[in-house]
């Protein structure tokens, strides 16, 4: 197998994320636009998770192009990655729907964090697969952002059962730190051309 078909098919999953993400959000009944403020709820946990997915998408595009070889435990990873982030909407929806309430905010950030520990094991599945000396590896180093994002879930999920909106600051926190894009892994691929 090529690296072509596991990143076909990667990106399909994650286009079907987004597209489940907004059919969640449905049209309101009347047709004044104070009708659309029960929406905003909804719209801004769908912007976040929006953030996310795409964030996923970018990172894995570098993972997958930083491939030499595909195996069996790389399909793996890259399938339990997957199943993680395919219970994004799940929880997206919920915490929308129920306005930020604490055990949605709980959950939101339990997938979030156990979708980062699957991105973590791709990641070290590759960097093992590819070698010590790889670009992929020299360009992930310590990987300073991966680890304080999984830190930051863990206390969003804590502070979630305390106060929402510190939870909620710890998400859009890890959103914003992969917002700024990582230039290490564009450098590593760049010198390697």
């Amino acid at each position: 197998m090529n690296k072509t078909r596991l990143e076909a098919f990667s990106d399909g999953v994650l286009a079907i994320i987004i597209t489940i993400m907004i059919l969640e959000i449905k049209v309101p009944e009347g047709t004044e636009f104070a009708n659309l403020k029960p929406l905003i709820p909804k719209f801004l946990s769908y912007v976040l998770s929006f953030i996310y997915v795409g964030i996923y998408w970018n990172n894995h595009h570098y993972l997958i192009h930083s491939l030499t070889k595909i195996n069996g435990r790389i399909l793996w990873a890259n399938l339990h990655l997957l199943f993680w982030l395919s219970l994004v909407p799940v929880a997206t929806g919920w915490m929308g729907e129920h306005n930020f309430a604490k055990a949605s905010m709980a959950l939101y950030g339990t997938v979030l964090l156990l979708s980062s520990i699957a991105y973590f094991i791709l990641q070290r599945i590759i960097i093992i697969s590819e070698g010590s000396d790889s670009i992929i590896a020299k360009a992930i180093g310590k990987d300073v952002k991966g680890n304080a994002s999984s830190v930051l879930y863990l206390l969003g999920i804590i502070f979630s059962f305390y106060n929402e909106w510190i939870s909620g600051a710890a998400y859009i926190i890890v959103a914003l730190l992969w917002l700024i894009p990582d230039k290490r892994i564009e450098r590593a691929f760049a010198v390697k051309s």
